[in-house]
């Protein structure tokens, strides 16, 4: 990933941005469907979580599948 893309996905997703997991490939991976909310994005580009089922697993967004959701009021 190039400095470009890191900026714009750390613009995308700045701190506290709530996402909604659609898919991991990792043996580690929180289970589909998990929400959670985004702590940072690091220099590679890596959205690091504070998930809802108490993870914090980063998103790769090269890889992951996810979106971003609105909370209901």
């Amino acid at each position: 990933m190039n400095r470009a893309e890191i900026e714009r996905i750390k613009a995308a997703y700045p701190k506290g941005t709530r996402i909604q997991l659609d898919y991991m490939d990792d043996f580690q991976s929180v289970p589909s469907g998990t929400k959670g909310t985004v702590t940072h994005v690091d220099d590679m580009g890596t959205i690091h979580m504070k998930w809802d089922n108490g993870r914090t697993l980063g998103i790769c967004p090269e890889t992951d599948s996810f979106h971003k959701i609105e909370e209901e009021k």
